[in-house]
């Protein structure tokens, strides 16, 4: 390629005059401006022309319309004559195919062996064929200079067996795109086509040539803001040997515990799923005053969980919602039937966890037991487009420490780590919370399937409205649903700025203070939670208290002889307040006072 034609191409000129949202959200890979983001990113590749380019772009930043407008740009000038499009899914396959026709690039959705027709400029396969028959298109790219796409690379590292058969097909390509929300993996699964630089800590970590993270997405208007609204509630289940265990969604447990809790809350025949999806409904209502086809989305763990979530919807609402199961082969068409009419829910085991584009989704409710950073993120990513500037994006959760993480961290850029810290958890402060995220995602990065194997039954369930994150911090009162608590933050509007997002929170949460210091005592909502006790503090300052509070502990067990549990339990009825998960900053605080006050009196 020359200089001159390089240069001529990339008209970096007009790019200076461009906001970074512009041009506003369009169909699915049919921008016919660029944003800024994407007209950097060309302008980099064309000056560098490298073999390799991995860009990473938040879920919803338009990384298909970049990929499409460069694979055009090199099939013009003749740098390559055919594309090769590797997606996770079969259904992102197709979307890939319809994206490319809209721009005039026309891929083969449904190609499985011999010769491609002439009609077509290339194939969308997934990483699943590509496994099957590695050297079918290892072939097909020795024998034309060929573009690869690689979609959510990162999948690429899901199996040995993927990531080699990755490695022996494209391998002769002539230039390799791969493109990533979500660069990181809790394995140490080499990338392929992934350069890795060792940092000064002798650690290597995965290096993007271009990144635009959600932080500065928001930022430039191109991503929504996401408000979580999380839930606790007291659970009850039975195990195998016939012991009834109860405990609160949140509290200190065992990881078995914490699980067993989870999918109780889970559980379609209790009453926690039921109250957060009528809390979420009513959230709904609130945002379609703004946005009038906003929709919303379940992601549940299971086919049966899926079709019992779509009665509950049923019976809450009066009317059906769009049922998505991965194995049905209809299943395409209607994501794509709900993505252009303005029904109110859609309920999906899988199918709309990833990359599948559905821009009117504006409230989630994340239903499923899957733990991991990853799919987090992807599952979050589905609410994030935004089509215009205001619109906001609302996820409900259940009160687990780790997805409270991930939403306390939502604008944390994450590298994919290929070696373990030398040293555990001293120079990293998030080492003591990623220990429990080191399970490494298997096949689609779905469960484990250990869940499975714990004996349980589940019994009853309640819920408690118990806190917003947003933007790292942390907001509002334990409430019953339904209650004037609860309904001020299901009725935020739903088109706001960032900053107003934040400033009508923090108003939320003062006048819920100012209104729970008048009521007498016994009038209060939730006794354990009182409001003075909920400044706004950083998901990352409660995590260091939570870290210290159990260091102290840790060291009086030492000096006691005596369980944590036991512990934990006498700060709780001497200082006040809920398990440690849930508490506050200050009552963090009097609990570590409390606990260092009785190691001084042993000494």
């Amino acid at each position: 390629m020359t200089t001159t034609a390089a240069s001529s191409a990339s008209s970096p000129s007009s790019s200076h005059h461009l906001s970074p949202a512009f041009p506003g959200r369009a169909p699915w890979g049919t921008a016919s401006k660029l944003r800024a983001w994407q007209q950097g990113a060309m302008e980099k590749y064309i000056q560098e022309q490298p073999r390799d380019f991995l860009a990473v772009a938040t879920p919803g930043a338009g990384k298909t319309t970049f990929a499409l407008t460069l694979a055009s740009w090199l099939l013009h000038h003749h740098v390559v004559q055919q594309v090769t499009v590797v997606a996770p899914t079969e259904h992102l396959k197709k979307q890939w195919a319809e994206a490319a026709a809209r721009i005039g690039i026309r891929l083969d959705p449904e190609y499985s062996a011999g010769p491609l027709s002439k009609d077509y400029h290339g194939v969308a396969i997934t990483y699943a064929g590509v496994g099957v028959r590695p050297m079918l298109h290892r072939n097909r790219v020795e024998q034309r200079k060929t573009l690869v796409i690689l979609d959510e690379i990162h999948h690429a590292g899901d199996s040995k067996s993927w990531g080699e058969a990755c490695l022996e097909a494209f391998e002769p390509a002539t230039r390799r795109l791969a493109l990533t929300g979500t660069p990181f993996r809790s394995d140490t699964n080499p990338i392929p086509f992934v350069a890795y630089e060792e940092g000064g800590d002798g650690i290597r970590r995965s290096s993007a040539d271009y990144s635009y993270g959600y932080g500065p997405a928001l930022a430039d208007g191109v991503v929504r803001p996401v408000i979580f609204l999380s839930y606790s509630g007291n659970m009850r289940w039975r195990t195998k040997a016939g012991d009834e265990i109860e405990a609160r969604l949140g509290e200190p447990m065992t990881k078995d515990a914490i699980s067993q809790a989870w999918r109780t809350a889970l559980d379609a025949r209790g009453e926690w799923m039921p109250a957060v999806l009528r809390a979420a409904d009513q959230r709904l209502t609130e945002v379609r005053k703004a946005i009038p086809d906003a929709g919303a989305l379940v992601i549940a763990s299971d086919q049966d969980s899926a079709r019992s979530y779509a009665k509950l919807i049923r019976d809450i609402t009066g009317s059906s919602a769009t049922v998505v199961l991965s194995d049905d082969s209809g299943a395409s068409d209607r994501i794509d039937e709900f993505s252009q009419n303005t029904d109110r829910w859609m309920v999906a085991v899988r199918m709309v966890s990833e990359g599948v584009d559905v821009p009117r989704l504006a409230v989630g409710v994340y239903a499923t037991t899957i733990s991991t950073p990853l799919f987090f993120a992807q599952a979050v990513g589905r609410f994030v487009r935004s089509r215009r500037r205001g619109e906001t994006a609302s996820v409900f959760l259940p009160t687990v420490p780790d997805l409270l993480g991930f939403a306390g961290e939502m604008e944390r850029e994450r590298d994919h780590v290929l070696d373990k810290p030398k040293k555990d958890g001293e120079e990293d402060p998030y080492a003591e919370e990623d220990k429990l995220l080191q399970e490494a995602e298997r096949e689609q990065d779905e469960d484990t399937g250990d869940q499975d194997m714990l004996p349980f039954e589940a019994l009853e369930s309640d819920a408690v409205f118990d806190r917003v994150t947003y933007n790292g911090a942390e907001f509002g009162m334990q409430a019953h649903p339904g209650s004037e608590e609860e309904q001020d933050y299901l009725g935020i509007p739903g088109l706001l700025e960032p900053d107003q997002v934040q400033l009508l929170l923090q108003k939320r949460q003062d006048r819920q203070i100012a209104h729970s210091r008048k009521k007498p005592a016994e009038e209060a909502d939730l006794l354990e939670m009182p409001a003075e006790r909920r400044p706004v503090v950083s998901h990352k300052e409660l995590m260091e208290l939570r870290r210290q509070l159990n260091n102290m502990v840790g060291a009086y067990v030492h000096q006691t002889g005596k369980p944590h549990g036991v512990i934990h339990t006498e700060l709780r009825r001497v200082c006040g307040g809920p398990p440690s998960a849930e508490a506050t900053a200050g009552q963090l605080r009097q609990r570590i006072a409390k606990v260092q006050e009785w190691a001084t009196r042993m000494k």
